[in-house]
């Protein structure tokens, strides 16, 4: 009994105390999911099933969807999701001091930079290209940046999800190109899109 009168706290719950500390300071650190994986996977959900109506797997579209009515779709959720993530990556680094804060602030900074560059060399070449081949061209690139932007955060932060998610990205996205538009629609959507928001649905939740 303390000096006060008052029982002190029975080790269990300094145990419990000291582990919830411990995971609060884990997700601050790592990064809320929602805010990291949720936004693309639901700008690649809705962007590549518009894609992939349009595509269909044989040549012939599935719904009366025209190739710039997807490409705006996913452009327009693309750069949403990609401030989302930047706002996400720079809460993260807001817990940190120092240089690695620093380090984390132009890590998010870099998000908006890699959509904008995207959208450059997506504008220059796909007058070149043939319609098919001009989205997938966009939807390449974009998967691309996401990937590898993906990858070296999770070596900036020593965050192994955020490294694998990247590696999954670049797969999928890498045989996608090689199958064909229609193809890269559907796994896009379906791995990537509803994947993701599972996947931060997830880790959202786990302990």
């Amino acid at each position: 009994m303390t000096d006060d009168g008052e029982q002190p706290p029975a080790p269990e719950d300094t145990l419990r105390l000291m582990e919830e500390q411990r995971a609060a300071t884990v997700r601050a650190l790592s990064g809320d999911p929602l805010l990291l994986y949720a936004p693309w996977g639901i700008a690649w959900l809705l962007g590549f099933s518009a894609f992939f109506l349009h595509y269909g797997l044989d040549g012939v579209s599935y719904a009366p969807i025209s190739q710039m009515q997807a490409l705006s779709v996913l452009m327009g959720a693309q750069l949403l999701a990609g401030g989302v993530a930047a706002f996400g990556i720079v809460r993260m680094a807001g817990v940190i001091r120092g240089g690695t804060s620093a380090k984390g602030a132009m890590f998010g900074y870099a998000w908006f930079g890699g959509m904008v560059l995207m959208s450059v060399i997506g504008i220059r070449f796909s007058p070149m290209l043939p319609p098919a081949e001009t989205g997938l061209l966009w939807a390449g690139i974009s998967l691309m940046v996401v990937a590898v932007l993906y990858m070296a955060g999770g070596a900036i932060y020593h965050n192994w999800p955020m490294f694998f998610i990247g590696v999954w990205i670049a797969a999928v996205d890498a045989l996608g190109v090689i199958l064909g538009p229609g193809w890269h629609a559907l796994l896009t959507a379906v791995l990537l899109g509803a994947g993701q928001i599972v996947i931060a649905c997830w880790l959202r939740r786990r302990p």
